[in-house]
């Protein structure tokens, strides 16, 4: 699943970020490389003590249309610790995090919880219900994680925070708004703008707020995302 994420979003310029570790981390990073992408590997270590280091010719790759990047100083062993720190960054530098795999206990739960803190997107792989790997998938997806099985379902959700867009937009909006639905889509752009300033700009009350967000919703002219932030969605 790591290696059809990644060669698919590599087909439409998105860079994928990620660790480097064993497993899915170096699946994701070898991916992208093969598929001619750009790929960020954040490492838990100094950038001269490569860990691990049956990743030295995949880092060598990565250097050559990507980068390796690390807060550590130089020298930095790559200490258990070091990693859940690191993760923050890894959710930071990215417009959404996907989870693929996650047992009860994981590191790659941390790095969705940086990502929540953050307002950006989570993504969480749905697995077998009796697979120990699957469960903080699972648990995720119940929380308020989007669901994902293909790089579409991803696009969909980050293009609007996507600096270069992957497809023209409908700049007119033609549907049949009430009054007030068009003093809200007045306030809204394809930057994410936080519920709050919305009321704060348009004066209404929050319930009235979520009620005309929520028929917008309906009608397709606005997305909303994580952490009660709405966007244009035409």
């Amino acid at each position: 699943m790591a290696q059809n994420l990644a060669g698919d979003l590599v087909k439409y310029g998105i860079t994928i970020v990620s660790g480097l570790a064993r497993g899915i981390d170096s699946i994701s990073h070898k991916q992208t490389v093969d598929s001619k992408g750009r790929t960020i590997a954040v490492m838990g270590s100094g950038v001269d003590v490569l860990y691990p280091p049956e990743n030295k010719v995949l880092a060598e790759k990565i250097e050559e249309n990507g980068t390796i990047i690390s807060e550590f100083f130089l020298g930095t062993k790559p200490n258990a610790g070091n990693f859940p720190k690191r993760n923050r960054i890894i959710s930071g530098l990215a417009h959404g995090t996907v989870v693929i795999e996650a047992g009860d206990k994981s590191g790659a739960i941390l790095t969705a919880l940086n990502a929540v803190d953050q307002n950006r997107e989570v993504f969480s792989v749905p697995g077998r219900i009796f697979d120990k790997q699957s469960l903080g998938c699972l648990r995720l997806i119940r929380n308020g994680a989007i669901p994902v099985q293909n790089a579409g379902q991803i696009l969909s959700h980050v293009e609007n925070r996507l600096f270069k867009t992957l497809r023209p937009r409908q700049k007119n909006i033609s549907l049949d708004l009430s009054w007030e639905e068009k003093i809200v889509v007045s306030k809204l752009h394809h930057e994410p703008i936080h519920i709050d300033d919305l009321v704060s700009n348009t004066e209404m009350e929050l319930t009235h707020m979520l009620t005309i967000l929520l028929e917008l919703e309906l009608k397709g002219v606005v997305q909303q995302l994580s952490g009660k932030q709405f966007v244009l969605g035409v």
